[in-house]
């Protein structure tokens, strides 16, 4: 393998050039290397699992979405509802064989009475998972000097 001369005419010094063909065809074949073998790594095991009896898995819960503006309106799924109404859904939905959630997005001007009137429904009717939403502060909020 050469890798210069030294000849009168190149100066007395050595090429410092180095060639890279051979060093991408070494990658190359590496890659293909790794690209037919990646699949042969995540190969399952093939087993004849045993039948069991067995309870069914547990459903999802279910989801009571309950908004709160500022006027003093209540609203279940996006439709107006009273709280002697809501009341009542929540007692039917505490005795569902799923546990109910409710998630309560009250506007910011709402009084806490009415949130905690919505909460103390809730509790009453045997709902205890309980979550208030609120929206993440926005990038130009969280930025320092704004």
């Amino acid at each position: 393998m050469s890798f210069g001369s030294f000849d009168d005419d190149a100066g007395g010094e050595a090429m410092s050039d180095i060639n890279m063909t051979p060093l991408i065809d070494v990658m190359l074949v590496l890659l293909v290397i790794f690209i037919i073998t990646a699949p042969l790594l995540t190969g399952s095991l093939r087993l004849d699992l045993p039948k069991v009896q067995a309870p069914p898995p547990p459903q999802e819960p279910v989801v009571l979405n309950v908004g709160l503006r500022k006027n003093g309106q209540i609203y279940l799924a996006d439709r107006p509802i009273t709280l002697t109404q809501l009341a009542v859904r929540f007692k039917a939905a505490a005795h569902q064989p799923t546990p109910a959630t409710l998630h309560i997005s009250a506007d910011v001007a709402v009084p806490y009475g009415d949130v905690a009137q919505v909460m103390g429904a809730a509790q009453q009717a045997g709902i205890s998972s309980i979550g208030l939403m609120t929206q993440p502060p926005s990038a130009a909020a969280s930025q320092p000097g704004r």
